[in-house]
């Protein structure tokens, strides 16, 4: 929760430096970074198999395979994530920093496993491909969510390296 202060113009520091450390020193942080682009590319090429079967019907099964591809790698994410939260903020969700990107995860996880239940349950495929499609708006929301966290502890790491290039040795 962000104090008086920060709501009053000043903006709450993303990582404290002991969590910085944690986070630089965890294996989860590489992990996510890998999985963050598989993820995407995955995406990119499951959007356009989707979109080629509602706007053809065809490539049913190709854009079937995709969405359960993005689907396994949004699991691998989701859980060396938590490991990955766990390692920096000694909790496996919802820490404050990342509270309200784990809120729109757990949507993502949601349109991304009812899609696998449509599929399972036989619902007819272009319905299975909107609900996929939900999912993945979802996901470009959620996506932009860590995108920005990723420029603001750039940008923080920016400030840490021009107060200590000062000689101040304090780091906020």
């Amino acid at each position: 929760m962000r104090d008086a202060s920060s709501r009053r113009g000043r903006t709450a520091v993303l990582y404290t430096t002991e969590q910085r450390i944690r986070r630089d020193a965890s294996p989860w942080t590489r992990v996510q970074g890998v999985l963050a682009i598989t993820q995407f590319v995955v995406f990119l090429v499951s959007l356009s198999l989707v979109l080629r079967y509602l706007l053809s019907g065809a490539g049913y099964e190709a854009a079937t395979l995709s969405v359960v591809a993005k689907t396994a790698v949004l699991y691998s994410i989701m859980v060396t994530g938590a490991l990955w939260e766990r390692d920096v903020f000694g909790r496996y969700l919802f820490a404050p920093a990342f509270f309200w990107e784990d809120v729109v995860s757990m949507l993502v996880i949601a349109l991304h496993t009812a899609y696998l239940g449509a599929l399972w349950l036989g619902i007819e495929p272009r319905e299975q491909m909107l609900t996929a499609l939900a999912a993945y708006a979802a996901y470009v929301v959620n996506a932009g969510q860590f995108l920005r966290k990723l420029h603001m502890s750039r940008s923080e790491l920016v400030g840490v390296r021009s107060l200590s290039n000062i000689g101040s040795g304090i780091v906020r």
